[in-house]
C-alpha cells in the first residue's frame, strides 16, 4: 500500500493500482458467481422456449405432430408480411400502446405529484389509487365487459339517463368504439403502475432545488418545467419504457373484451390464433417471433434516443 503525506495533514493509504485492479478483477468474478445460478436458470425458463420457437417460425411445424416439422426457411415470414391482417394487428397494437402509455404517462405524473405534496389523506389516497393495479387483468377486464354491455350494462345506462346517448352502443363490437374501450380499461388499470414508479422518482428529487425557487419567487408551473420535469427525466424513462414494453405485448385485457375481433386484435391474439385455433405452428411462431424482433428493437432505439438525450 502507497501512502500520500501532506504537511499538517494526517496520511491516509492509498491501494497501489496493481492492487486495484486485481481486487477489481475479484469483484467481477464473484458477481458473475453470484449470478450464474440466475443466468441458468433465466436460461432454462426464457431462452430455450424463445430458442425453440425461433427455430418452429422456419419449419412447418403443426400442433398436432411437432416431430414431423420440416425446415422451409423463411417461407413463414415472407407470408407474414404480406398477410393484411398481421398489419392491422400490428398497427392496432401500435395505436393502443402509443395512446394507453401518453394517456398513463400523464395521468400518473399527476396523481405522483398530489400524491408526493403535502396533504391531508395522501396516505388513503396512495392506497387508493393502487385498487386498480392490485385487481388481475382478466377480473378487471371482466368487470368492464359487463359495464359495456350494450343490454345492461351501467356505462350505457348512464349516457342515456343524462342524454349524451339516444340508444345503447355496443362498445366492444362496435369497430369505432372497441379499440377505444380497451383504451380506457388498460388506461383505468395500469394508470397506478405509472403514478407509483414516478412517485418514486419524485420522492428523490433533492429539495433545495424547490427552497431555492421559492425564496426566489419563481412561478410553480416554471418549476415545473425547468425543475421538476428534468430532474424526474430517467424516472420517466424508466416508468414508460416498462410500460411500452408491456403494451406492445398486451393480450389479457383485448382478448377478454373483444376476442379475435381484427379491428382490436394485438399483435400476441394474432400469433396465439395461429398457433391455438389454427394449430400452424410454424407461422404462428413466425409471428410472434416477429413480435420479439418489434420488441426488441424498439428498446435499442428507445434506450439509445434516450442516451443521447442524457449526454445532451
Amino acid at each position: 500500500m502507497a501512502t500520500l503525506a501532506g504537511a499538517g495533514t494526517t496520511t491516509r493509504p492509498v491501494a497501489a493500482p496493481g492492487h486495484a485492479s486485481r481486487l477489481t478483477r475479484e469483484r467481477t468474478r464473484y458477481a458473475w458467481l453470484f449470478m450464474a445460478p440466475m443466468l441458468i436458470v433465466l436460461a432454462l425458463v426464457a431462452a430455450w422456449p424463445l430458442g425453440r420457437t425461433i427455430w418452429f417460425g422456419f419449419t412447418d411445424a403443426n400442433l398436432s405432430d411437432l416431430s414431423i416439422a420440416e425446415f422451409v426457411g423463411v417461407a413463414n415470414f415472407v407470408y407474414l408480411l404480406q398477410d393484411p391482417d398481421w398489419w392491422q394487428a400490428f398497427w392496432n397494437t401500435v395505436r393502443f400502446a402509443v395512446i394507453s402509455v401518453t394517456l398513463e404517462t400523464i395521468l400518473g405524473l399527476g396523481i405522483a405529484m398530489a400524491i408526493n405534496a403535502n396533504m391531508p389523506g395522501k396516505g388513503l389516497m396512495r392506497t387508493a389509487v393502487l385498487i386498480p393495479w392490485a385487481i388481475p387483468t382478466i377480473v378487471s377486464a371482466q368487470i368492464w365487459a359487463w359495464m359495456f354491455n350494450d343490454v345492461f350494462g351501467v356505462l350505457n345506462a348512464m349516457l342515456l339517463s343524462v342524454g349524451i346517448i339516444d340508444k345503447p352502443v355496443a362498445w366492444t363490437a362496435n369497430p369505432d368504439t372497441a379499440l377505444w374501450a380497451v383504451i380506457l380499461v388498460d388506461v383505468w388499470k395500469t394508470t397506478p403502475f405509472m403514478a407509483l414508479l414516478i412517485l418514486a422518482g419524485l420522492q428523490m428529487l433533492p429539495s433545495e432545488c424547490y427552497e431555492a425557487a421559492r425564496v426566489d419567487g419563481i412561478h410553480p408551473l416554471r418549476v415545473f418545467w425547468k425543475v421538476t420535469l428534468p430532474l424526474l427525466r430517467p424516472a420517466l424513462m424508466v416508468a414508460i419504457i416498462f410500460r411500452a414494453l408491456d403494451a406492445f405485448r398486451v393480450f389479457d385485457a383485448i382478448y377478454v373484451l373483444t376476442g379475435n375481433n381484427k379491428s382490436t386484435m394485438s399483435m400476441s391474439i394474432y400469433a396465439r390464433q395461429q398457433l391455438v385455433d389454427f394449430q400452424d405452428v410454424g407461422y404462428g411462431s413466425a409471428a410472434a417471433t416477429m413480435l420479439f424482433l418489434i420488441i426488441a428493437v424498439f428498446t435499442i432505439v428507445y434506450m439509445t434516443v434516450a442516451r443521447v438525450g442524457q449526454e445532451d
